[in-house]
């Protein structure tokens, strides 16, 4: 089977995302949902001892990936006070409102991540309570809902690759549309 060609892919999301609100909601939650296990990944590589990932201090104080996350909110969430990144104003097309998206997903993931230190008020990361913090983010991501959002767009990606099987299976010829 061949891959979907890259052109495809762009031309089957720019149809399924024509509405910017539709769009930002979905890459908010691509962006959640791969900063959440790149942070479960990092975090368990750091406690294993996996190099090059290790803890990170400032003056002999830990410094817990919150604080990342928080400053990515409060950075997106002043980019869109000032209405940059948000899809509409001077400049809707400038790109700026799918990076403002992804990192406020990427910024929630991270901060919910460490939800449990915010409740308990002590570092539970590894404790049965840090199990509070995958809550909060199944929670969220829920809210996020990328199979919502981006599901016509996962749909159309599936027809076309399903095409593309038949194609290389030779049981549609080279051209015809799928039905």
């Amino acid at each position: 089977m061949r891959p979907i060609a890259p052109h495809r892919v762009a031309h089957l999301y720019r149809l399924h995302f024509t509405d910017r609100r539709r769009e930002r909601l979905f890459l908010s939650s691509v962006g959640f949902f791969t900063s959440f296990a790149a942070t479960r990944g990092i975090t368990h590589a750091i406690r294993r001892g996996i190099p090059p990932f290790h803890n990170l201090g400032v003056g002999g104080r830990h410094l817990h990936h919150l604080v990342f996350g928080i400053a990515g909110l409060l950075g997106t969430g002043y980019l869109w006070l000032v209405q940059i990144g948000t899809g509409s104003g001077e400049h809707p097309d400038d790109g700026a409102f799918k990076v403002t998206a992804v990192t406020y997903g990427a910024a929630s993931a991270i901060t919910l991540d460490e939800f449990a230190l915010w409740l308990n008020l002590k570092d539970v990361y590894w404790a049965r309570q840090g199990r509070e913090s995958v809550d909060a983010v199944v929670l969220f991501g829920a809210a996020l809902s990328v199979g919502l959002w981006g599901g016509p767009f996962f749909r159309a990606l599936y027809h076309e690759a399903r095409k593309e099987w038949q194609r290389a299976s030779g049981h549609l010829p080279e051209g015809e549309p799928a039905q």
